[in-house]
């Protein structure tokens, strides 16, 4: 057991040491999901949404070639499973795109501001891990299993694009969601490298810095912290996840473990988890660069409406964000990777309720001058 306890601990440092990375990544590269569709939306400029695509196809690719290598097993992950719950990923990805603007930014966003200086995004923090838990554990989470999670499609055997290929080519191959992974990932990566002008540092360390650290922390999760033989229990464990399956990085569901931890932390039920310290090593990682870079300022809420911006935004990310069993990170990277049907379902609402909610800002705005 002491030999578990020690590997355990390390596969937490692991963690908490990737997720310092991406902190300092995301806070020196402005690296942003939501601030990638709003370029995209305002101004035409693809440089961030670019980025994001890039981290998707690197992390597509890492993910395929552990698999192949029997690194992991994939059909291990969290985000594996033979159910396409298309509703619940839909309803939840357009809450949270629809929040994320409101509230400033996404979990990884909020996370990188508070290691800045932002008190705005404390208080998003806060309540998006109240809903959260409250859709995990509460109240709204009897609402989301007597409704859209009731609604969902059973594959054949897994809810993934490669499993889906497979089925409507008449190709049964175990290896098809590799090659799938494969190709879809290096035509990500070279629809991005075609543009000459994102060949910078900080476009490149954007990408596949952080598309490269998803798919180390796949590795650290299915690899380097699998113990086929609990000495206890004598059941194959993945240490230190809270699902006990494969994880990578997410910021909704871990942003209320780790209040969850706080609150109880005398409770001897409760335990860190790579969830739990990669929230605290993103924060830790920005406030580190902020502070190298003499950008960390002190900010606050500019008005009664700025507030209430972001408590309803935050409420709908929490709600939405475990509704659709991740964010622009869980889903977006981490689930993406996986090639889930559940992801890319997100994944598009998620962009969606984004692009509705910047309109309606826009909307807002141009009433208030007119």
């Amino acid at each position: 057991m002491n030999e578990v306890t020690a590997l355990t601990q390390q596969v937490l440092g692991a963690f908490f040491l990737i997720a310092v990375a991406i902190g300092v990544i995301s806070q020196r590269t402005h690296f942003c999901t939501m601030g990638a569709i709003a370029d995209v939306f305002n101004m035409g400029d693809w440089t961030r949404a670019h980025q994001w695509v890039l981290a998707v196809g690197v992390a597509m690719i890492g993910f395929a070639a552990l698999s192949q290598l029997g690194l992991i097993d994939s059909s291990k992950t969290l985000y594996a499973g033979n159910r396409f719950m298309w509703l619940s990923s839909t309803a939840g990805g357009l809450m949270f795109g629809y929040g994320m603007v409101m509230a400033s930014g996404c979990g990884n966003k909020t996370l990188v501001r508070i290691g800045a200086g932002n008190l705005k995004s404390l208080v998003v923090f806060l309540v998006l891990g109240l809903s959260a838990f409250a859709t995990l554990k509460g109240i709204t989470a009897v609402l989301r299993v007597n409704t859209v999670d009731a609604i969902s499609l059973s594959m054949p055997s897994n809810a993934d694009l490669g499993t889906l290929i497979a089925s409507v080519t008449g190709i049964a191959n175990e290896s098809t969601n590799i090659w799938t992974g494969y190709v879809l990932g290096v035509l990500l990566v070279l629809w991005v490298l075609r543009h000459a002008d994102f060949w910078t540092f900080e476009n490149l360390l954007a990408s596949l810095g952080v598309g490269a650290l998803i798919v180390l922390m796949w590795w650290v999760s299915g690899h380097f912290g699998f113990l086929p033989e609990h000495p206890e229990t004598l059941e194959p464990v993945y240490l230190g996840t809270y699902s006990g399956r494969i994880e990578a990085m997410s910021f909704v569901a871990p942003v209320a473990h780790t209040l969850d931890w706080l609150m109880f932390f005398s409770d001897k039920s409760k335990f860190l988890t790579v969830g739990v310290v990669s929230v605290t090593g993103v924060i830790v990682g920005s406030a580190v660069s902020a502070v190298q870079q003499k950008t960390f300022r002190w900010e606050g809420f500019a008005s009664v409406d700025d507030l209430s911006q972001h408590l309803i935004g935050s409420a709908l990310m929490g709600i939405g964000g475990v509704t659709a069993l991740g964010c622009t990170f869980g889903q977006g990277l981490s689930g993406i990777s996986t090639l889930s049907l559940n992801s890319f379902a997100a994944v598009a609402a998620i962009v969606l309720g984004a692009v509705l909610s910047i309109r309606h800002q826009v909307a807002r705005l141009e009433r208030s001058l007119a």
